[in-house]
């Protein structure tokens, strides 16, 4: 049997009544509504139309590749980041090259230093201070998520509004009557200038709560083992706030191993409303990570393009109460 011959972007201009040079935009989601993207994208996949990204790449000097550089895949949520956006650039005929920072802010340098082939990269810094960021947003259209790169010219920004999560937790957490908290953060002695660090100590003092801050992993056993210790002492908090669901998830798993009851002997908040919480009753902080994937593929596919620059979207938090907080 002969082989079909594979349909051209003229064809696929024809059906949709576009010219070949919008049907290319559409293919990679620029410059034109989602309405159309989505009717040529239709009409390609009904001819067969394929693009051959070799030529593409040839053609436009660009490699159709962006860089995601997470700052630990061991958090749940940024897994679910780094799927989204790798699933939102393929739907825009793009790939993520997802990179893992572990934690270790070293790592991140060299792992960034090492993505400047790509189109672009966004990235959740494990260090947003670090002195090589300004550099590297000079050569590569770098998109930030969560917290602003110090001193970097960053083509755009999804960053969080820090003080109003923060602000929201503990206050909700001193409504419920506590008073002694202990608050759960991945931010190491190394990268101190996270903002929501340094905003959870003065909330505290502002609402004249008794607050403990410790570094914790976010893989499930390390968080888990922190917690135990946590929890074993001779006074425990009768809050645990975590900068992290999946730190969270060890707290719920060392209160049960040690027999305590959430939340009636001790209550557990999370931070960044993983979809797991839902299921296990972890009231949290949402941060619309929809939202989040949305904006950052756009925002680094136009600074790739060159369409958009110097953008900052802040993300506003909402509190999700479910029943891990109790009443002391």
């Amino acid at each position: 049997m002969p082989q079909r011959k594979r349909a051209t972007i003229r064809e696929v201009a024809k059906a949709t009544g576009l010219s070949p040079a919008a049907v290319s935009y559409a293919l990679r989601g620029m410059q034109v509504s989602e309405e159309t993207q989505r009717r040529v994208r239709r009409a390609a996949a009904e001819l067969g139309y394929e693009a051959d990204p070799i030529a593409r790449a040839l053609a436009s000097g660009r490699t159709g590749m962006i860089g995601v550089l997470c700052s630990s895949l061991e958090d749940l949520w940024q897994q679910s980041l780094a799927v989204g956006i790798g699933r939102t650039l393929r739907e825009k005929d793009h790939y993520a090259l997802i990179l893992d920072a572990a934690g270790d802010p070293d790592r991140e340098s060299t792992l960034a230093r090492q993505l400047r082939g790509v189109d672009g990269l966004i990235v959740q810094p494990v260090d947003p201070a670090a002195a090589f960021w300004p550099a590297l947003a000079e050569s590569l259209p770098v998109v930030v998520i969560g917290d602003a790169l110090k001193d970097a010219r960053t083509a755009a920004e999804v960053v969080f509004d820090n003080h109003s999560g923060v602000t929201m937790a503990l206050e909700y957490l001193r409504a419920m009557g506590h008073h002694r908290v202990a608050v759960l953060t991945p931010t190491q002695a190394s990268t101190p200038d996270r903002p929501a660090d340094r905003l959870v100590n003065d909330e505290a003092q502002r609402l004249g709560l008794d607050i403990e801050v410790l570094t914790c992993p976010q893989g499930l056993a390390p968080a888990t083992e922190v917690a135990r210790s946590l929890l074993s002492a001779d006074v425990r908090p009768s809050a645990v706030f975590c900068f992290s669901d999946s730190i969270a998830y060890g707290v719920l798993m060392a209160a049960s191993s040690l027999d305590l009851n959430v939340p009636r002997d001790v209550s557990v908040m999370g931070y960044d409303d993983h979809p797991m919480s839902e299921l296990l009753g972890l009231t949290s902080v949402n941060w619309n990570l929809d939202g989040i994937v949305q904006a950052a593929v756009r925002l680094v596919l136009g600074a790739a393009d060159g369409t958009i620059r110097r953008r900052r979207i802040t993300q506003e938090p909402f509190l999700r109460d479910r029943t891990s907080v109790g009443a002391v």
